[in-house]
């Protein structure tokens, strides 16, 4: 149920049942399913064969373009096959399926738990390494890391933003991440900050996290190491985390409509991206794993668990106590932004931040009315665009219209379809929308 209703954004309820959930490391599988795409752009090309022997954090799969990102086997094992599975979108992928045996991992990463503070690096080689560690976004959009931090000629940025948001309903990864390995992803952001070249950077988290903010703040207080990093808390709205949201309610800039956060001089990395890049940098560790939610209502046990990319999501569930009998959905992220699972063998990719199961009371859709015009999908919208109107052009196919109605500036966030109170599937439309467009688009610039 709707707790209120503002401008620009909603307010469904939290559900944060495992905020207090310390992360767990959660136990090897017996195979892992590792897809060769986990990042947005060019899928990456596999250079293992089956029966080739791997340790952990090898290069298994290289980019094949400047937008696209290397991925490294979570196990060490035997190569079983490359083979094509179904991920977390429904669709079916290339993926690398390695059988485990053992934890051998290579030589070169620093297992030690010892904080290291001193950056060696240049800009360019921090970059470099961003690049052939895999490091991408871990906030859900998976956009590879060294793309962000390469700025385009002319460019410059003046302000580094890190998104500790978290606004998704029920996830607490972010949250945990923040309170457990607060100074590795300080030291991260400081890292990201050399990269950049920047003096400034702003942790944004939402004041539903008093506990992280007042750490963070005294962890920054106590120690020069962080000089230039700040903490700022943030009203409780749905979609806050959103990097144009963020960027406006942290700096008062707006990112013009196509436009990029570097266009108003900032650039916006997760906290969990921030950890990654520490470990990458200072600890020679490939992306392997990252910490995933595991929650819902009807379940024994609520979890954050350390998880071994390409684990699949059936471990998880089991490490909870299984399935509810009422479950009705499965779904990978949050409820807001989230996709519903149709296999449970699905694996953990780089941007699965959670996992959140649902009875039907929760997840049933109510009967669809005629739109009436109430125009609260519009007031709503984060972007300012008008979602009861998109979605018949979608509708009937009017895809020039719907391009000149910024269809494109759509983040997807669902605050539309959560407010309409004649429960119109007005982002499933869009989305579809959004897909036609963007080829259309592709398609005239070639």
């Amino acid at each position: 149920m709707l707790k209120t209703f503002s401008k620009g954004g909603v307010h469904p309820p939290d559900n944060k049942i495992s905020a207090d959930k310390k992360i767990e490391i959660l136990s090897i599988p017996k195979t892992v399913y590792i897809p060769i795409s986990q990042h947005l752009g060019a899928p990456a090309t596999a250079v293992v064969k089956p029966r080739e022997k791997v340790k952990v954090g090898q290069l298994i799969a290289q980019s094949s373009g400047f937008v696209s990102a290397n991925i490294h086997s979570s196990v060490s094992g035997t190569v079983n096959r490359i083979d094509d599975i179904i991920d977390s979108t429904g669709y079916k992928r290339r993926a690398v399926v390695i059988d485990v045996e053992g934890d051998e991992w290579l030589e070169t990463i620093d297992k030690s738990p010892n904080l290291i503070t001193t950056i060696s690096m240049n800009s360019q080689e921090i970059i470099t390494r961003i690049s052939e560690f895999g490091i991408v976004g871990l906030g859900g959009a998976t956009f590879p890391s060294h793309v962000k931090l390469s700025l385009p000629k002319g460019k410059t940025a003046e302000v580094l933003i890190i998104n500790g948001v978290e606004c998704e309903p029920y996830l607490t990864s972010d949250h945990r991440v923040m309170l457990e390995k607060s100074e590795e992803m300080l030291v991260g952001i400081k890292i990201l900050m050399k990269a950049l070249n920047v003096n400034r950077a702003i942790i944004g988290i939402e004041n539903n996290k008093p506990d992280a903010i007042n750490f963070l703040l005294s962890l920054i207080g106590s120690k020069k190491d962080y000089s230039g990093v700040e903490v700022q808390g943030l009203k409780v709205k749905y979609p806050q985390g959103g990097e144009k949201q963020l960027i406006k309610a942290l700096i008062n800039r707006e990112v013009p409509s196509g436009g990029l956060p570097i266009d108003v001089g900032t650039v916006v990395h997760n906290v969990g991206t921030a950890l990654a890049v520490y470990e990458a940098v200072q600890k020679n560790k490939p992306l392997i794993e990252r910490v995933v939610t595991v929650t819902g209502k009807s379940l024994k046990k609520t979890a954050n668990f350390l998880v071994r990319i390409g684990t699949p999501l059936s471990e998880l569930l089991a490490a909870v106590g299984g399935i509810p009998e009422n479950t009705e959905k499965v779904i990978s992220g949050g409820p807001m932004m989230g996709k519903a699972l149709n296999s449970l063998e699905t694996p953990v990719t780089k941007g699965v931040s959670g996992i959140v199961l649902m009875d039907k009371s929760e997840s049933s859709r109510l009967e669809t009315k005629t739109c009436t015009r109430c125009s609260r999908c519009v007031s709503d919208c984060p972007m300012g665009l008008e979602p009861y109107l998109l979605m018949p052009l979608v509708e009937k196919s009017m895809w020039e219209r719907a391009e000149e109605e910024r269809i494109m500036d759509c983040i997807e966030c669902g605050s539309c379809s959560y407010i309409c109170p004649c429960k119109r599937p007005l982002l499933d439309y869009i989305r579809l929308g959004k897909a036609t467009v963007g080829k259309i688009i592709r398609s005239r610039k070639q």
